[in-house]
C-alpha cells in the first residue's frame, strides 16, 4: 500500500509550533496507518527533534525523515531574496521531486502554522482534474498579478496547504521551470515561493475547498469586510467560505498586522484557544508563551487600526493591502 507523504520545512524558530500541528496531525488522522512525514531542516535543534520525535513516539508511528533544506542561493548561485513572507527555507519545498521514489504519486505540504482538525484523506484520493498542485485560493487584488505576469483573473493560492500531482510535477519539469523563473527574476519574487507557484504553475493549479486552508482572514473579518479589504479576484463565495467554516479541516494561522497569533500569551487570534488545546498537549506544554511586543511600524499600524472606529480602520487597512503594497513589491522587483 502507497504511504500517505506529508511534507513540512521549517528552521529552529518554527519547530515548535510545526510540533503542535504535527501532533495534531496525527491525533485527527489515526485511520491513515502508513503516513510518512518528510521534514526540511532548515537548523532545528536536537533538543527539539527529539520533542518531535516524542510525538511520533506517541501516535507509535513511523519516525519523521529529516532532510536538510536546500540552499537556494548555492544551488542557483544566486542572491535570493525573501519578500512578504517567512524565511529563506520556505524555497526548499520547491526541489522534492529527487526525495520521493518514483512509485510516489502524491505528497501533501503542510505549513508550520496550521492545524489539522479532521481526517486529510481526501486530498489523497480526490481527483485533481489533470492539474499538477492543488491548493485553496488566496484574497488578493489583480495587482498582486500584474507583478507575476498573471492575468487580471487569473487564480492565486495560498502555499500553505497545497497537493502535488508527483507524477505530472515530473512529466512536466516543474523543477526547471522554478528554476528558470526565479533566473529570470534575479531571486526577487513577490511572496517569495507563493509567487513562484502561482507564476510556474499558471492554469495547472485545482481549487480546493477553504475548509483545507481556513487562512486568519476568514476569521477576523466578515464576508463583506473581507472583500472591502482585500477586493480579491476569482474568489470564493460567502455560502463556500459559510460551509467550510462549519466543517473546517485545517486552520491556517497566517499573520496579519492586526491579529497576534495563538503562541504568543498575548494572542489575538478568533481560534487560539483551538492552537491552545493542542499546545497543551506537546512536549512544549511546559514552556512559557512569549509575549508579542509589537515594534517599528506595525506597533504604530496595530495601534492605529486598534483606536479607530473599524470601518475607517478596515478602509485604510483596505488602501495598503490592495494598492500599496503591491506597488512597494514592484518598486523592489
Amino acid at each position: 500500500m502507497e504511504d500517505y507523504e506529508i511534507v513540512y520545512a521549517a528552521d529552529d524558530g518554527f519547530a515548535s509550533i510545526m510540533g503542535v500541528s504535527l501532533l495534531s496531525l496525527l491525533e485527527n488522522n489515526q485511520d491513515l496507518e502508513n503516513l510518512r512525514v518528510t521534514i526540511f531542516d532548515s537548523g532545528i535543534s536536537d533538543e527539539n527533534k527529539e520533542k518531535i520525535e516524542e510525538i511520533f513516539q506517541k501516535y507509535d508511528r513511523k519516525m519523521p525523515r529529516w532532510i536538510t533544506s536546500t540552499d537556494i542561493r548555492k544551488r542557483l548561485s544566486l542572491n535570493v531574496i525573501k519578500t512578504d513572507r517567512g524565511s529563506l527555507a520556505q524555497y526548499s519545498r520547491l526541489y522534492i521531486q529527487d526525495y520521493f521514489e518514483n512509485d510516489i504519486s502524491r505528497i501533501v505540504y503542510l505549513d508550520c502554522d496550521t492545524l489539522i482538525l479532521d481526517s486529510i484523506k481526501e486530498l489523497f484520493t480526490m481527483d485533481l482534474n489533470n492539474d499538477v498542485i492543488a491548493a485553496v485560493k488566496d484574497a488578493f487584488s489583480k495587482y498582486y498579478r500584474k507583478n507575476i505576469n498573471l492575468s487580471e483573473n487569473d487564480m492565486m493560492i495560498n502555499s500553505g496547504v497545497y497537493v502535488v500531482d508527483l507524477n505530472k510535477w515530473r512529466n512536466d519539469h516543474i523543477e526547471n521551470q522554478i528554476t528558470d523563473f526565479l533566473i529570470a527574476c534575479k531571486g526577487n519574487v513577490q511572496q517569495g515561493d507563493q509567487g513562484v507557484l502561482n507564476a510556474v504553475l499558471r492554469g495547472k493549479i485545482f481549487p480546493l475547498s477553504p475548509k483545507y486552508n481556513l487562512m486568519s482572514i476568514f476569521y477576523e473579518y466578515s464576508y463583506s469586510e473581507l472583500l472591502k479589504y482585500r477586493k480579491p479576484v476569482n474568489f470564493y463565495s460567502k455560502e463556500e467560505i459559510q460551509k467550510a467554516k462549519n466543517t473546517p479541516v485545517i486552520i491556517h494561522y497566517t499573520s496579519a498586522f492586526n491579529t497576534i497569533r495563538p503562541w504568543y500569551e498575548n494572542s489575538t487570534h478568533p481560534k487560539k484557544n483551538e492552537w491552545l488545546h493542542y499546545y497543551q498537549m506537546s512536549p512544549w506544554r511546559n514552556i512559557a508563551l512569549k509575549y508579542d511586543n509589537k515594534k517599528g511600524i506595525r506597533k504604530v499600524f496595530f495601534k492605529i487600526y486598534d483606536f479607530l472606529p473599524k470601518n475607517v480602520a478596515l478602509f485604510i487597512a483596505s488602501v495598503f493591502q490592495i494598492y500599496v503594497r503591491p506597488l512597494k513589491n514592484k518598486l523592489l522587483s
